[in-house]
C-alpha cells in the first residue's frame, strides 16, 4: 500500500510514477485519496478539541457542586451530554472516512521505480541480457507434451480424471526429475545464505492483504469459503507474512529466506495453444527466495537475487534472457521487476520461468513491517523482495525439449545428475 505520508507530501510524483503503469484512473484516485485524507485529519482535530472540552466540563462539575453552584453544574452536565453525542457522531464519521481512504489506497498499485519505462504490456518490455547459449535448435525436435507421453513421465489426462485440466500427474523419472530440481534449487539457495522455510499452503485474508494478493487477485486464488482460507499462489505470501506486525533490528538485516511449496492458481481466462502441457498449470512446484532489508540496500540485493537466478539457469545450460518489465506489465505490488525466460527448442518460443521483484515499502506498509535503527529509537518501513528460484513447469519443458537426442533419449544436465541418479531418460 502506498504510504499516506508520501501521498500527502508528493501527490504529483505519485501520479507521475503511476502513469508508467498506463492507469487511466491514477490521477483521480490519488486526488481523491488526498482529499479524503484532508477530511480525515480535520475530523481528528475536531474530535481532539471536543474530547478536551468535555474533559474540562466533566472536571468542572464536581467543583461547581462543591461551590454550591447547582445551576452551573447542570449546564456543564448538559454540555457534556451534548458533546458525547457530537463525539459519537464524529467517531462514526471518522470510521467511514477512514474506511473510504483505506479502500482507495488498497485499490492503488505500487508506484514504479524511476528506472521502469512507460508501457502498456509485454511487447514493451526491454531485453537487457541474453546468455551465449545458442537457441538455434533442429526442426525435428518435438514438444514436451509428446516427449512426456513417449517416456511415461507426466500424464496430463490422468490429472484431468482425478482433478481437472492443469493438474498433471508425474510418474517415475518424471517425478524424480521434479524432486531433483527442487533439491538442487534449495541447495543453491541455502548455499547463498538463505534459511529454508516450510510454510503452510493455506493463508488467511490478512496474509493475502499483507502481500497484495487481496483484493487485487482474489479471483485468481482458490478459496476455501467455509474456513475463509486461500491456497497459496506462491511461497512468497506465507514466508513474507512471517514478519507481519514485526519490528526487525537493522543490524539483523538482510533477512534471507527460501522455501519450496506447491503453488495454486486458478488462471481464469487462460485458454488456447499457449497453455498446452506444462506451459500453464493450476498447480505447480516452485522454490522462492525472499529478502527483507533497508531501503538503502534493496536495489543492490535485487541485483544479487537476479544474479542468483541467472546462475541456476547457467548451471543447467539453458538459453535464457532477462527482461526489465515496463510499467504496464508489472505486478500490482511491484516497484521493479525482472523476468527471466528460457527458450523452448521445440516450441520455438520464450517461456517465463522467474520474476525477481522489489516491492519497496508497499508490502511492509500493509503488513506493518518495520525496522528499528541501531540506536533503538527510530523505526521505519522495511523493503521486501522476492524471486522465483525457480518455477519448475517451464524449466522441465525446456530441459526435456532442448536436451532430446536423435535416438529419442533425453540428456540430463550434469549439474542435475547427482540429484536424479541417472544421466538420461530413454
Amino acid at each position: 500500500m502506498i504510504d499516506i505520508h508520501v501521498l500527502r507530501e508528493n501527490p504529483n510524483e505519485v501520479i507521475e510514477r503511476l502513469s508508467r503503469r498506463n492507469l487511466a484512473h491514477a490521477t483521480k484516485a490519488v486526488e481523491r485519496a488526498v482529499a479524503v485524507d484532508v477530511e480525515k485529519r480535520k475530523i481528528l482535530v475536531r474530535l481532539e478539541e471536543m474530547r478536551a472540552e468535555m474533559n474540562l466540563f466533566t472536571k468542572s462539575i464536581g467543583t461547581l457542586i462543591g461551590q454550591g453552584k447547582k445551576e452551573e453544574a447542570d449546564v456543564a452536565r448538559n454540555k457534556t451530554t451534548s458533546l458525547k453525542e457530537d463525539i459519537r457522531v464524529s467517531e462514526e464519521l471518522l470510521a467511514k472516512v477512514d474506511k473510504d481512504l483505506t479502500d482507495i489506497l488498497l485499490s492503488l498499485p505500487n508506484t514504479p521505480h524511476s528506472s521502469v519505462s512507460f508501457g502498456k504490456g509485454p511487447e514493451e518490455n526491454q531485453e537487457i541480457f541474453r546468455n551465449n547459449i545458442s537457441n538455434d535448435f533442429p526442426e525435428w525436435m518435438v514438444p514436451h507434451w509428446e516427449l512426456t507421453k513417449v517416456h511415461n513421465l507426466i500424464d496430463f489426462e490422468l490429472g484431468v480424471k482425478i482433478t481437472g485440466a492443469g493438474f498433471p500427474v508425474y510418474i517415475g523419472k518424471g517425478a524424480k526429475l521434479q524432486r531433483a530440481l527442487i533439491s538442487f534449487f534449495l541447495d543453491r539457495a541455502i548455499a547463498a545464505g538463505y534459511t529454508e522455510i516450510m510454510p503452510p499452503l493455506m493463508i488467511n485474508s490478512d496474509s493475502g492483504y499483507g502481500t497484495g494478493q487481496l483484493p487485487d487477485k482474489e479471483g485468481q486464488m482458490y478459496h476455501a469459503t467455509e474456513d475463509d482460507l486461500f491456497l497459496i499462489p506462491t511461497a512468497e505470501v506465507p514466508i513474507t507474512n512471517l514478519y507481519r506486525n514485526v519490528i526487525l533490528k537493522e543490524q539483523d538485516l538482510p533477512v534471507k529466506n527460501c522455501g519450496y511449496t506447491p503453488c495454486f492458481r486458478r488462471e481464469a481466462g487462460s485458454y488456447g495453444k499457449d497453455v498446452r502441457g506444462l506451459n500453464r498449470l493450476h498447480q505447480f512446484d516452485k522454490v522462492e527466495i525472499v529478502q527483507i532489508t533497508t531501503p538503502e540496500n534493496s536495489y543492490d540485493l535485487l541485483n544479487e537475487m537476479l544474479e542468483h537466478v541467472k546462475g541456476l539457469l547457467d548451471a543447467m545450460e539453458l538459453p535464457y534472457r532477462t527482461l526489465l518489465l515496463c510499467g504496464g506489465d508489472m505486478g500490482f505490488a511491484s516497484a521493479k521487476t525482472f523476468d527471466l525466460e528460457v527458450f523452448s527448442g521445440a516450441q520455438k518460443k520464450w517461456l517465463e520461468v522467474s520474476s525477481v521483484s522489489n516491492f519497496e515499502t508497499f508490502q511492509a506498509n500493509r503488513m506493518k513491517l518495520r525496522i528499528k535503527d541501531v540506536s533503538g529509537k527510530k523505526t521505519r518501513l522495511a523493503h521486501t523482495l522476492n524471486g522465483s528460484a525457480l518455477a519448475l513447469p517451464r524449466i522441465v519443458a525446456a530441459l526435456l525439449e532442448n536436451n532430446q537426442q536423435l535416438d529419442g533419449s533425453i540428456k540430463i544436465p550434469k549439474v542435475l545428475q547427482p540429484y536424479t541418479g541417472f544421466d538420461k531418460i530413454g
